[in-house]
């Protein structure tokens, strides 16, 4: 029995299903958001033990299912409807256990709820489709539209949305600026710092080797904060912004960080740079330039714009760390910025 308007019925619902499930998928991979508030309901679903099951993103999963269900639909016979109705019952028991999660969150993301109401829609037409035997219109174009429907929900928001700047609703706009700056196969880790801060120095101690291990997924951008009960944070600052400047930036920074902190003197830093292997003339001479005091002054200000209230703040993408961290939680969050590239 051929009918047209359930045919079509199907292959929107499936079309809807796909284009959110797209939706989400890409910022699933991104590593900052474009279509949906990382603060919002979708990052919080996102955040959730169902959002990456087996380790595979759930949109992923969902567009497998709705292609399969929008495939068995373009297929007449008994055997295919069978197979639209099993998947579409399966659909239907996964969205029902997502719509009751995030009902138990009182936050929906909009566009899992797409994907969740047109599952249990599809799963209602399948099940009439198998019981009353309804088949795809005998008409090539009709099935072609089909088609082209059924891929273009897939395609344009994927191509949209990988050449889409990310939406970071809910940062300070300097860090915004940070992520949008960052390549898109790396996430970025803006870390404020004072060498002195003995929070810092632990915080560092159990991030240095998690970077370390992601050095080729992260992009590390160090801001410097010195706080003036520290006798010594200045002339540490200065000395990382100097040999930064002089391509040793990261090996000063662990130096620093590691050092004793009566070393952390003018002569003490010095002999951290010589030791590797900066110029003793080129370093005094970068740490006595103006210019260097007002990058300092402006990653204070920086803070002050990311509302900063103590050290260490880290953001990891756009997830705020605040004073010292346990290395688990660091590790997580690095895990689940970086899963998503």
């Amino acid at each position: 029995m051929r009918k047209p308007l359930p045919f079509w019925a199907v292959i929107a619902l499936c079309a809807v299903a796909l284009a959110s499930s797209a939706v989400l998928l890409v910022d699933y991979v991104r590593p900052a958001a474009v279509f949906c508030d990382a603060d919002g309901a979708c990052g919080a679903v996102k955040r959730t033990i169902f959002a990456y099951p087996m380790g595979i993103p759930t949109p992923l999963l969902g567009i497998g299912g709705f292609l399969a269900i929008g495939l068995a639909q373009l297929i007449p016979g008994r055997r295919a409807r069978l197979a639209q109705a099993i998947l579409a019952s399966i659909g239907a028991i996964v969205a029902v256990g997502l719509l009751l999660v995030q009902a138990s969150m009182r936050s929906f993301c909009p566009f899992c709820t797409a994907s969740d109401v047109s599952a249990l829609l599809l799963f209602v037409l399948s099940m009439l489709r198998a019981v009353r035997g309804w088949d795809p219109p005998e008409n090539r174009l009709q099935i072609a539209g089909g088609v082209l429907g059924i891929c273009a929900a897939v395609g344009v928001p994927v191509l949209v949305g990988m050449n889409k700047k990310p939406i970071v609703m809910g940062l300070p706009p300097v860090i915004a600026d940070e992520l949008r700056a960052t390549p898109r196969d790396r996430v970025t880790v803006v870390d404020f710092v004072d060498f002195e801060c003995p929070f810092c120095r632990v915080t560092h101690e159990q991030l240095g080797p998690l970077l370390e291990a992601r050095k080729d997924k992260v992009r590390v951008v160090r801001k410097h904060v010195p706080l003036r009960m520290h006798a010594h944070a200045l002339d540490a600052a200065k000395a990382a912004c100097c040999a930064e400047r002089l391509g040793k930036g990261a090996e000063m920074a662990e130096a620093l960080f590691t050092a004793p902190l009566e070393e952390l003197t003018p002569e003490g830093c010095a002999s951290l740079a010589v030791k590797y292997g900066l110029d003793a003339s080129r370093f005094r001479a970068c740490v006595s330039d103006p210019a260097i005091q007002a990058r300092i002054d402006a990653d204070r200000e920086t803070f002050r714009a990311a509302h900063g209230h103590g050290l260490p703040t880290i953001f990891i993408g756009a997830t705020k760390l605040e004073g010292a961290q346990e290395r688990a939680v660091l590790e997580s969050t690095l895990e689940n910025a970086t899963r998503a590239l």
